[in-house]
């Protein structure tokens, strides 16, 4: 399994904030994790990669036994994309240094860089089409070229599983689509698991083929995307009577 969850809990700072989640990401599956402000959508990929803590239950990632292996080095085949990593980085780090960061898993560069390091760092942002960004300052660049530079950093060390928190957030629309174009060319070419956190439907590409709704600490539905994204299911989780759209097999919200 990529993910197995059984009957996980999360407790921080007394508060419940995922009860009792149960869930398996096999190999093959790329999922999208959908869910409205405080539902606990961050909290459970910062228990995926070992910063919240596993109050009750079982977890494995990537075949490992949560407690029983040292997560430092699972994170090292776990690629992960978020607006809080994007706020730890120095402003004086160029966009190259932080995506070579990537492979030593380190918040800023600190081992002198191979050769062989160089080059796989160029080949990823070359693959983003932003190569030419590598010697520019990150805190210059612009919203969307941030992403991509994480993206990269993510991608440089060639995890087996890539973990996306909300990835659009403060992109424009054309920004968000050519950032989701790149999402689109990854998933369909040989590429890690993907689990991607959003709260807009749209945003759910026809490379994800399952879907988990999340809603205030707990597991609505999931399962497979043609399933979870309908009308009827979408309103019970809202709670309200909504209406989908589908054009070039995405889904757009509308509401009734």
């Amino acid at each position: 399994m990529v993910i197995e969850l059984k009957a996980a809990s999360c407790i921080v700072e007394d508060r419940q904030i995922l009860r009792e989640i149960n869930w398996t990401a096999n190999p093959g599956e790329h999922w999208a994790i959908v869910g409205l402000n405080g539902s606990g959508k961050t909290t459970l990929l910062n228990l995926i990669n070992g910063y919240a803590p596993l109050s009750s239950g079982e977890m494995r990632v990537l075949g490992r036994l949560y407690g029983a292996y040292d997560w430092r080095r699972l994170r090292k085949s776990i690629g992960f994309i978020s607006s809080s990593l994007q706020e730890k980085f120095y402003s004086g780090e160029t966009a190259g240094e932080i995506v070579l960061s990537g492979i030593f898993s380190t918040i800023g560069l600190y081992d002198e860089p191979r050769k062989k390091d160089l080059a796989r760092a160029y080949a990823v942002l070359e693959g983003f089409k932003c190569a030419h960004l590598a010697g520019q300052r990150y805190a210059s660049l612009s919203q969307g070229e941030k992403q991509k530079v994480l993206i990269a950093r993510a991608l440089v060390s060639s995890p087996k599983l890539l973990i996306m928190d909300e990835p659009c957030g403060g992109l424009d629309i054309f920004a968000r689509e050519e950032f989701l174009s790149g999402i689109h060319a990854l998933g369909t070419n040989s590429s890690p698991a993907l689990v991607y956190v959003t709260h807009h439907i749209e945003e759910i590409l026809p490379i994800f083929t399952h879907v988990l709704l999340l809603k205030a600490g707990n597991i609505h539905s999931a399962g497979e995307t043609g399933s979870i994204l309908t009308a009827k299911n979408l309103s019970s989780f809202f709670g309200m009577p909504v209406g989908l759209r589908w054009r070039r097999g995405r889904a757009w919200l509308e509401i009734k």
